[in-house]
């Protein structure tokens, strides 16, 4: 069993819901992520959605976009968020690291590469938000092959013909765009998502974990009674962002966030 299969199991043993958070490799300088990602998993994290910066992202809001900028201008390369992930490893074997970003740079390492460079590293699944299942089942076959569970993203807009799809392609659980709209809108309908997450359901394969636009406690908590797992990320970079020029306090900050977003969801029983 994969670890994102048994995080998921695990926490469904437990009556609880997984927190997925998101940051983005290298921001604000190389030197903080690996200390922040340990800090995420300690203050109740159970999945890091690790972001690998990308000159021209297509589902980011500006927050994201400002972090990306950020890495980018320290230098942050693909191959720098893989041995990011390899120095996690010495100390977690345990939690799941799920590569977010886009198809480019992985197409010019090479697809082969990339999927040994990952499998090396402890990479545990990907989720390329460019790359539709219609067109990446050569990528997908080089990621399963080593144990690599490619994830898919599911939208309001999805159609229940697609959402099978989806599902039939996707490995270890597949992601809910909560809104139409790029990370960190502002407006979450919460009754809608439940809504179409119970027709979902009829279907789903997978356990289904849902982001975008989710900032509070309150919030998550909410869509942990209905989700298999809670994805936040642009109220962590948010708080990145107001510390960039003092990075040596952002793991204790960010730290004290997750924790009152898990405390949030584990009063409301997920």
């Amino acid at each position: 069993m994969s670890r994102i299969a048994s995080c998921f199991e695990r926490h469904a043993n437990e009556n609880k819901k997984v927190l997925v958070i998101y940051i983005v490799g290298g921001d604000p300088n190389k030197a903080v992520t690996v200390e922040l990602m340990h800090r995420m998993v300690a203050s109740g994290a159970g999945m890091i959605e690790l972001g690998v910066p990308f000159t021209d992202p297509e589902a980011d809001g500006p927050v994201i976009q400002y972090a990306a900028q950020r890495a980018l201008a320290a230098n942050t390369t693909l191959r720098d968020v893989l041995a990011m992930v390899e120095k996690f490893r010495e100390r977690d074997r345990e939690t799941p690291v799920v590569l977010m970003g886009y198809l480019n740079p992985v197409e010019k390492m090479g697809y082969e590469r990339f999927a040994s460079a990952a499998e090396k590293a402890g990479v545990d699944g990907t989720i390329t938000v460019n790359a539709p299942p219609e067109e990446n089942d050569l990528l997908d076959r080089c990621l399963i092959a080593r144990g690599i569970d490619p994830v898919y993203l599911l939208a309001p807009t999805t159609s229940d013909a697609r959402a099978r799809l989806v599902f039939s392609r996707s490995r270890g659980f597949t992601y809910y765009v909560s809104l139409k709209g790029t990370t960190g809108a502002s407006t979450l309908n919460v009754a809608e998502v439940q809504a179409r997450l119970g027709g979902l359901r009829a279907f789903a394969s997978l356990p289904i974990a849902v982001g975008f636009g989710i900032k509070s406690g309150a919030q998550a908590a909410e869509v942990a009674r209905f989700a298999d797992g809670v994805v936040i990320g642009a109220a962590v970079v948010e708080i990145m962002e107001k510390y960039r020029s003092t990075p040596g306090v952002i793991p204790a900050r960010v730290g004290e966030f997750i924790g009152e977003i898990r405390a949030a969801m584990d009063a409301n029983g997920s």
